[in-house]
Order: structure tokens, then C-alpha cells, then sequence
């Protein structure tokens, strides 16, 4: 290589080439000092606002990736256009953009649920307006990001020299596919649409207390297809979204997290209940967990044998409603052990002179009849 043609590169595409990466890297260098900047405004500007003090964290690295990447885009706009690569670097820049605005708005929406959240938790006494909320936001951010998602691929695939193409062929072949998708992708889409259900009508919430398939357990967690259940002894029920809409279940919270309780005995017939009453009357008043609206004893049932009472209770949440039966269950079987030991089941037998009589005459008759014979 001759010192003409080294002078003719390094004036032209070497040069610019060049050009480019100093002026990139210097746009990068600015623009992660104005996004700082720009953020400490915002939180300033902010006063402690939830939203704004949620998003300036979490969307910090989103929104940074975006302002470099706007700042790279500007550098190539205004670049020579005998640049090397400078289409492939610019196709490649939008497509960072599109894919950075993207993780933007995924983001921002995130931190719109964690806002509802934190503004209210659900750890309060009264919580079935926080648990509403956060049920409807959880399963809308889930299908929104859904709906991002698609469409920042959407943007993505326009960018490509042959998404007309793809596109015209996908259309042509739209009667088949479409039916071959519709049946293998219904599930999902039942999912989806049972998610939507359940966060605008809300037949289940996010703690709330259920019993699915004779399970006990407590919602944990909502995802976009399916409904974590939490059980008592720490086992996962897994169950759909669209088996919430499908099939009956029980739901102890739906409009108060308020329970009343039960404990049935079976009780011999010559235990008085008065008694009874005024010792769950001694138990509720001790117990921390009853709540002061509750505290019953009636004789429920009754068959040959014996007599079903019912101790009724109230607590304030599940919970306590759960540990205060227990509580009564124990302590009433003590009492009744104690004080009326005849007071629990027993079988009793009659005594029948005649036939009696008869099975002795029987037995009388047996040794004679063995002698004839």
C-alpha cells in the first residue's frame, strides 16, 4: 500500500469510522450523567410521591439503557455516509431501542403494582379493600406486560427487511394455522381470559382463605395462568386460573376476613348444658383469639344414642379462628372428663326377664334330650 492510498483511507471511511466511535463514546458518557441528573429532578420534583420514588428505582437501568441507546442513534443519524457498517449499526440501534422502551414500559407498569402494594399492605386487621387491590393490579400487570411484549416484537419484526414477506405468508396460510393455533392455544387463552375475570369480578383475592378439593389453604400467589394455594401444613396447590371460573369452591374471606367457628361433641343425654355454656363463656373470655361476637352452645343434633352439641365461636381472621377451636375443643373435653365423666357416649344394653327365662329353660331342656337320645 502506497502513502497515497494510506492518506485516501484515512481521510475517508477509516476516518469516519473513527469519527463515530469517539463521538459514541462520549454521547454514552453524557448520557449516563444526564439520566442521573435528570433522575435526581424527578425524585426532588417528586416530594416523596410512591409512584415516582418506585419507578425511579426500579426502572433506573431501563430508562438508562434507553438514553444511551437515543444518544447512539442520534450519533449514527448525523454520521458520513461512507461510514463501514453504518445500515447494519443503524438497523441494530432501533432494534436496541425498541427492545429497551420495551423493558421501559415492562418496568414502569411493575412499578404501578409495587406502589399499589406498598401503599396498602395486607398484613392490617380490616384488609379486604388492600387485597382487592392488589389482586387486580398482580393480574393486570401480568397481562399487560403480555400485551407489551407482543407488541414490542411486533415493532422489532417491522424493522426486518423480510417482515412483509413473513407477513404475506403467514396470511395465506391464516385458514389453517389459525385453526391449528385456536385449538392448541385455547387453554392458554382460557387462562387469559379467566385471569381478567377474576380480577375485575374477584371471586378470589390475594389471602384469601379457600377450600379447593377439600383442601384449606390461603391464595399465596396469582400468576398469569394459575393460582398458587398455600395449605396449612405448607404443601402448594397449584390449580388454573379457569378452574376458578369452571367449578364451585368455598371462600372464607370473600366479604369479611371475620370467621365464626365450630366444635361439635357428641354428649350423653343426662349432661346438662347450662353448665357447658358457662364454662366456653370462661374459655372465650381468656382466649386472646375470640373477638367478642360469638360464644353459643345448643344441642344440634340428636339420634338413639346420643346428642350433638354445638360450641359456636368467632375470631377476627382464619387464624385465630382456627386456634380458638382447638382451644374450646381441648378444654371442653377436660371440663366434661372432669366434672360429668357419664357425660360422654356410651351404649346401653337392656335386661330382659322373660327372655332371660327362656334361654335358662333352654339350657335346662339341653342335657335331658341329649340323655333320650
Amino acid at each position: 500500500m502506497d502513502l497515497t492510498t494510506f492518506h485516501s483511507l484515512m481521510g475517508g471511511p477509516l476516518r469516519s469510522a473513527l469519527t463515530v466511535l469517539v463521538s459514541a463514546l462520549l454521547v454514552t458518557v453524557v448520557a449516563i450523567g444526564v439520566h442521573r441528573v435528570g433522575l435526581s429532578l424527578l425524585t426532588r420534583l417528586a416530594n416523596g410521591r410512591p409512584f415516582t420514588t418506585t419507578v425511579t428505582r426500579v426502572a433506573f437501568r431501563s430508562s438508562q439503557l434507553c438514553v444511551i441507546i437515543f444518544g447512539l442513534r442520534m450519533v449514527l443519524a448525523g454520521a458520513p455516509d461512507d461510514t463501514p457498517g453504518l445500515v447494519a449499526m443503524s438497523h441494530l440501534a432501533n432494534v436496541a431501542l425498541i427492545v429497551g422502551l420495551t423493558w421501559l414500559a415492562m418496568q414502569c407498569i411493575q412499578s404501578l403494582s409495587i406502589t399499589i402494594s406498598e401503599i396498602n399492605p395486607v398484613d392490617a386487621v380490616d384488609n379486604i379493600r388492600a387485597r382487592r387491590l392488589i389482586t387486580q393490579a398482580r393480574v393486570l400487570t401480568r397481562s399487560a406486560h403480555a400485551v407489551v411484549v407482543m407488541l414490542g416484537i411486533s415493532f422489532v419484526l417491522l424493522t426486518l427487511p423480510g417482515a412483509r414477506q413473513i407477513g404475506a405468508s403467514l396470511l395465506a396460510s391464516a385458514g389453517v394455522a389459525g385453526l391449528v393455533a385456536g385449538i392448541a392455544a385455547r387453554p392458554v387463552l382460557g387462562n387469559f381470559i379467566a385471569g381478567l375475570q377474576i380480577a375485575f369480578s374477584q371471586p378470589i383475592r390475594i389471602d384469601d382463605v379457600l377450600i379447593v378439593n377439600g383442601e384449606w389453604g390461603k391464595v399465596e400467589e396469582i400468576k398469569g395462568t394459575y393460582v398458587v394455594v398455600r395449605v396449612w401444613d405448607e404443601r402448594r396447590l397449584i390449580v388454573p386460573l379457569q378452574w376458578f371460573i369452571e367449578n364451585p369452591f368455598e371462600n372464607w374471606t370473600h366479604s369479611s376476613s371475620m370467621l365464626h367457628g365450630t366444635v361439635f361433641l357428641w354428649l350423653d343425654f343426662s349432661i346438662p348444658l347450662e353448665p357447658l355454656r358457662a364454662e366456653l363463656k370462661r374459655i372465650c373470655e381468656a382466649a386472646p383469639q375470640w373477638d367478642g361476637r360469638a360464644c353459643t352452645v345448643v344441642a344440634f343434633d340428636a339420634n338413639e344414642r346420643a346428642m350433638r352439641v354445638r360450641f359456636l365461636v368467632s375470631a377476627e381472621n382464619s387464624d385465630e379462628v382456627f386456634a380458638l377451636r382447638y382451644l374450646v375443643r381441648e378444654q371442653m373435653l377436660a371440663f366434661i372428663t372432669a366434672n360429668y365423666p357419664h357425660g360422654l357416649p356410651r351404649v346401653r344394653a337392656t335386661h330382659d326377664p322373660i327372655s332371660v327365662q327362656a334361654m335358662q329353660a333352654e339350657n335346662d331342656s339341653a342335657p335331658s334330650m341329649l340323655h333320650k337320645a
